[in-house]
């Protein structure tokens, strides 16, 4: 059967079209957000506040932090590593803190106060001593619902040198270092063996470990002579001059 001529130009008009017909244009991509748009913005944001307020030292069971906690002007580890830390028992940890290495906030007592913990974590009992140095380890929001005590109206928890942690109101401590910052006593004979053979490669420390073991021989307790007393405060202080003026410590074994 022979097509009429009109039919048959239709069809090969046609088939180009059909020939071509299995290719499918790309999809059209996304364009990408407009970084001045809300969303973006906010995205943005949550981001770097995201970034900000995690810290994988802290996370990291085995490692000291390094960084504050947050911006501001008192800087601070994060609250966990503290609650550790003040539940505890970490000497060479805390003198690690108090090295200038560290960039936590020092703070030096303006009176003299009993000593207590408002975490209810350990702290050792008698007294925090005047123009006493401490390192500031939280701040404490005041409780607007509490009872009118010192630390209910905000202040801080601190660690001093000797390893315990204290709660102290603001009007108790201030940030303007004395002339001669006192310490609390730091004891020797705590410390881990690598602290303690870093300590001892200064000479000034060398000496007084020495002096401390002729005129105490080897006593930890009980009545020692006025000698030996003498001789256990001059030990903790040179430690303490060691830290102040810059010595180095090995990276603690025992971490909260």
């Amino acid at each position: 059967m022979r097509l009429p001529a009109s039919l048959l130009t239709g069809v090969f008009l046609l088939a180009p079209l059909c020939g071509c017909g299995g290719a499918k244009p790309p999809p059209a991509k996304a364009p990408d957000p407009d970084p001045a748009t809300p969303a973006a913005s906010a995205k943005q944001a949550g981001s770097s506040a995201k970034d900000a307020d995690s810290d994988a030292d802290d996370d990291a069971p085995n490692s000291m932090p390094t960084r504050c906690a947050k911006a501001g002007d008192v800087c601070t580890p994060r609250s966990k590593f503290v609650d550790r830390l003040c539940a505890g028992d970490f000497p060479d940890a805390t003198l690690y803190m108090f090295s200038k290495a560290s960039p936590w906030t020092h703070g030096y007592l303006t009176r003299k106060t009993k000593a207590w913990n408002a975490s209810g974590g350990a702290s050792e009992s008698g007294w925090v001593e005047f123009d006493e140095e401490v390192v500031i380890v939280r701040e404490r929001k005041a409780d607007k619902n509490g009872m009118q005590v010192s630390g209910a109206g905000g202040g801080y928890d601190a660690l001093r040198w000797d390893g315990s942690c204290v709660t102290l109101s603001k009007e108790e401590l201030t940030l303007s270092k004395p002339p001669a910052p006192k310490a609390s006593k730091v004891t020797f004979r705590f410390l881990s063996d690598p602290v303690q053979e870093a300590l001892r490669k200064d000479d000034a420390v060398t000496k007084a470990y020495r002096a401390r073991r002729k005129y105490c021989k080897g006593a930890t307790m009980g009545e020692v002579s006025l000698k030996c007393v003498k001789a256990d405060a001059k030990l903790s202080q040179v430690v303490v001059d060691y830290i102040r003026n810059g010595g180095t410590l090995p990276v603690p074994q025992k971490i909260p």
